[in-house]
């Protein structure tokens, strides 16, 4: 039987030289591995109390509403700025080449929700605590942060130590 692992495809030098960038367009397309990933990813928050499932763009936006669909919760888009058309909260976040912003309605949260923040892939933190971060400005609690893939040696998981964090693939 096929791990998820063996679905996920390595592209050598992108986005820049010396980067193996871990596709995961491979798995997406196969029905089996992508119906496995999103099993997988349910089966460990399934008992959790859930209000809202955030999605980060882009890639989070495939995971996190199947996952709101099958837990009964809102699902919450966190954005690139100037792509939300109402209010928003916004969090900036530091790159290894300088520094980021997300954003969010500001009413997507209310206080006492309890959220789970899902995407693709945690490399650094940085994007994953900036959510954390504007979750808890708007009074909601981080229940857990979810990932298909987890790039152990960049070391993102200390960053956010005080926060259940699950990822399925580590590399």
């Amino acid at each position: 039987m096929k791990k998820l692992k063996d679905f996920i495809r390595d592209v050598p030098n992108f986005p820049k030289e010396g980067i193996i960038f871990k596709d995961i367009t491979t798995l997406l397309k196969n029905s089996e591995a992508l119906s496995m990933a999103i099993d997988q990813l349910y089966e460990r928050v399934k008992e959790m109390k859930i209000d809202k499932v955030i999605g980060i763009e882009s890639r989070g936006f495939i995971f996190a509403p199947i996952l709101s669909y099958k837990l009964k919760a809102g699902f919450v888009p966190v954005r690139k700025p100037g792509k939300l058309p109402a209010e928003i909260v916004s969090e900036s976040y530091e790159l290894e080449y300088g520094t980021d912003t997300l954003e969010m309605h500001k009413d997507a949260i209310k206080k006492g929700d309890k959220v789970l923040i899902a995407d693709d892939l945690i490399a650094t933190g940085g994007t994953a605590k900036a959510v954390c971060k504007m979750v808890e400005k708007m009074g909601g609690e981080v229940v857990a942060l979810e990932f298909l893939i987890e790039l152990e040696f960049l070391k993102g998981r200390e960053k956010l130590e005080n926060y259940n964090l699950i990822s399925l693939i580590k590399y």
